[in-house]
């Protein structure tokens, strides 16, 4: 070879890696303004800077900006509703607000959600299916298995992350559910709240359910009360909605030119149903008929109004779901009275969703405004168990309400903070017509088939229009990046993104004829089993909704199909038929579970909710020292006490004008127990699901003075078994002398609540005493030198 052919090859040689790095570099920078690393780098500096300020020139970063007239962004969730109940998709209760939402836009009959709450929020908000966020089930259930943890993975980073980082306002209200139930402390760790998942603003409440009355929540990280108690006329639509409104006032006041995405998520319609008499009184009287009745009905006005086809077929009612006609009038009565409340609840969610809308609307850029109305982020919910029940915890904790128990009350029910009321079973069937089943069932549509609303005047032209493509949850985020007219990023905050499971729904809002671009879907929640495929589906049922212990086991597992082509409704099993094209789709589950981090199957409910291997701050332990003001402990992190042998000892000063108030309160008026002075006597007392009253108290005040106050429990039976509620004796002890004793027959076996806490001083949210519900919180006057929980 000639030297100067050498040289060349060596000159290219060496220089080859440099073209490499300083093609990657330009790739990288390129990228990094395109959107497919976020957050943006920040532009090259443009000006010019000479020795001193004259002659410079200045280039500011500026603010990102999002495509030019990107929309502003809505999109709302409600919480346990059903296909069938909203008037808006045929059901028995008017909803005018949804109503003219649709007339302005789009109903879609096909859509699915994932047939229970975090993992259809997670879904929702990544657009990815719920097992790849963490979440194949609700946090508080949350096991060991990538598809089951509830831990917010980086590389599935959310919408409003998104848009954040493409120049958006981001805010969030209402009900989340989506932190791992061991971070819901005030103190964190904070990186799977809202606020660090992408929005800027959150005022709301963790965790399943909220009493609309006395709600536990947090602005931001930080715990806040509400201003006004329930006498006085608080209510957490009501709430959820001011803040929302005047959010969005600021946020246009401070800069109209910034385009907004607002998450509301209700907890509405959730237990309890919680709403006022007004409300309730509007229904009185027309749900007499009974659940076999009111589903008809619901299918003859779901056909009335081209919601579904007029060959749908009404699903038969499970044998395990009385007939109406085979109840008792006092039945009869209680659970026409269950469903009133429901309706009026339902009637006045729409209300106050309707005032943020108007509020939208009212804007100078109304019309390019995206609403997306998910109609319930499940189907209607079975956990009130057969009877209903007057405390929701109560029934998930294992003990069934009964008529007797509860129709002492039931003018009270709803319109009462005593109670944490649910409906009957039947009613749930009826909220799902046509379809079979309900929440926790995603094998059936009764589960995941939510009406669903899409609002955008100033791009869809087909008002009051219906589509029928098939559709699920984890197409919202494609279709509002679509809309936004932004991709999915590759990166975010350095992590590589998993790439969206969802579709972009904007290809049918011009035309109701167009082919569905989505093909196939899995479902999977707690063992049952569903898979989707071009008009097909095979579906795996796996026990009703409302048993929440023990396991049916997979070994026996039967599959249905179903040709949704023809049956709308899932009502003419074809497995018979074709059992080729059903072993075909088996397959294909079993391919989309492997892909979708499905598998391990777990059909357990309490069992998970008491798993020894979640990470935890108190597991191990045996003494908990806790100071004053010390407050707004979740459950899951305070001093597992529950059917176990353990002392409470509370270091206290009484004062000449301060002697009492609540010491240490835990749970609320559905269950908990509390330690306080009343008028200087101390007083222990133990609610056992509102259902009794223990109590212990001391014939005299306490002097003013240091003191030591000491509750020691002895449980009598180790627990066994999640239905086994025995207690044991419990004895009061003043300054080393026991003042009272007595048997704490029954116990809680598992949880107090949703969302009540530990406070040491006060007793935040409900009251577990009726004693002092009126003085609420019950603030202790003296002072706290130290409260010690020790477990034996």
């Amino acid at each position: 070879m000639k030297k100067s052919t050498v040289s060349l090859f060596n000159f290219v040689y060496l220089l080859t890696p440099l073209v490499v790095a300083f093609s990657l570099a330009v790739n990288v920078q390129a990228a990094s303004r395109d959107g497919s690393v976020l957050p943006l780098s920040p532009p090259p500096f443009k000006g010019t800077i000479k020795k001193t300020f004259e002659g410079s020139i200045q280039d500011f970063p500026q603010p990102v900006k999002p495509p030019e007239g990107a929309p502003n962004i809505v999109v709302i969730l409600i919480d346990d509703l059903g296909f069938g109940q909203p008037g808006t998709f045929g059901g028995p209760v008017p909803t005018p607000k949804l109503d003219s939402l649709a007339a302005e836009g789009l109903r879609y009959n096909r859509f699915h959600t994932t047939a229970i709450c975090s993992p259809t929020r997670a879904a929702l908000l990544t657009g990815r299916n719920h097992h790849q966020a963490g979440f194949g089930t609700i946090t508080e259930l949350s096991t060991g298995y990538p598809g089951y943890n509830s831990v917010w993975p980086r590389s599935t980073a959310s919408i409003a992350e998104i848009l954040k980082d493409n120049g958006y306002s981001t805010a969030a209200w209402g009900k989340w559910h989506n932190t791992p139930d061991w971070e819901t402390t005030p103190i964190g760790p904070f990186e799977h709240w809202p606020t660090s998942l992408g929005f800027e603003y959150w005022y709301g409440f963790q965790g399943g359910e909220s009493s609309q009355w006395e709600p536990q929540l947090f602005r931001g990280t930080t715990p806040v009360e509400p201003q006004k108690r329930p006498e006085d006329g608080y209510n957490l639509n009501s709430d959820l909605a001011d803040d929302a409104i005047a959010w969005i006032k600021r946020q246009q006041a401070i800069s109209p030119d910034k385009p907004f995405f607002v998450y509301f998520a209700t907890g509405a319609v959730h237990a309890p149903l919680h709403v006022s008499r007004e409300w309730i009184d509007k229904f009185k009287g027309q749900f007499d008929q009974g659940w076999d009745k009111v589903r008809e009905e619901t299918l003859k006005r779901q056909k009335e109004l081209g919601v579904v086809p007029e060959n749908t077929d009404l699903t038969p009612r499970p044998s395990s779901i009385p007939p109406w006609n085979s109840l008792d009038a006092d039945a009869k009565r209680l659970y026409a009275r269950q469903q009133e409340v429901f309706a009026g609840f339902l009637a006045q969610t729409d209300y106050e969703i309707g005032r943020v809308i108007d509020a939208v609307h009212a804007l100078p850029d109304g019309d390019n405004t995206l609403i997306i109305y998910v109609a319930g982020d499940n189907g209607p919910s079975a956990e009130g168990s057969l009877t209903g029940t007057i405390n929701n915890l109560m029934t998930q904790n294992g003990i069934p309400d009964t008529v007797a128990n509860q129709l002492p009350h039931i003018d009270e029910i709803g319109s009462s903070p005593e109670f944490e009321n649910h409906y009957a079973v039947g009613w749930a069937w009826a909220g799902s017509s046509p379809f079979q089943w309900m929440k926790r069932v995603p094998s059936h549509f009764g589960g995941t088939r939510n009406g669903m609303v899409i609002s955008w005047p100033a791009q869809i032209h087909d008002g009051g229009g219906l589509r029928a493509q098939f559709h699920h949850v984890v197409d919202i985020a494609p279709t509002i990046m679509d809309a936004v007219g932004i991709k999915q990023p590759k990166v975010v905050k350095g992590t590589e993104q998993v790439p969206m499971a969802g579709v972009s729904m904007i290809y049918s809002f011009d035309n109701a004829d167009a082919p569905g671009q989505r093909h196939t879907q899995y479902f999977e929640v707690g063992g049952h089993r569903a898979v989707y495929q071009d008009g097909w589906i095979a579906a795996s049922f796996h026990g009703v909704p409302w048993q929440l212990s023990g396991s049916v086991g997979f070994a026996d597992s039967k599959w249905e199909l179903y040709n949704l082509e023809e049956d709308f409704s899932e009502a003419h099993n074809l497995a018979g038929q074709y059992p080729e094209k059903l072993a075909q789709l088996e397959k294909l589950f079993d391919k989309e579970a492997e892909i979708y981090n499905v598998y391990p199957l777990d059909d357990r409910f309490i069992e998970r909710a008491l798993n020894p291997e979640r990470p935890s701050f108190v597991r191990g332990r045996t003494q908990f020292d806790y100071g004053a003001g010390t407050v707004r402990i979740p459950e899951g992190n305070a001093p597992p006490i529950y059917q176990r042998s353990h002392t409470i000892t509370a270091d206290i000063e009484v004062l000449e004008d301060g002697n009492s108030g609540v010491i240490v309160a835990e749970g609320g008026s559905m269950g908990g127990y509390s330690l306080y002075l009343d008028n200087g006597v101390p007083v222990y007392e133990y609610n056992f699901f509102g259902q009794d009253h223990y109590r212990l108290a001391s014939m005299e005040p306490l002097a003013p003075g240091a003191h030591k106050v000491v509750v020691v429990y002895q449980q009598k039976t180790p627990f066994k078994r999640f239905r086994e509620f025995f207690g044991g004796p419990a004895r009061l002890i003043v300054d080393g002398v026991e003042v009272a004793q007595g048997e704490i027959e029954m116990v809680v076996p598992g949880r107090f609540s949703a969302t009540e806490t530990l406070d040491i001083g006060m007793d935040l949210g409900s009251t577990v005493s009726r004693g002092y519900a009126a003085k609420a919180p019950f603030a202790f006057g003296g002072k706290i030198d130290n409260v010690r929980f020790e477990l034996k």
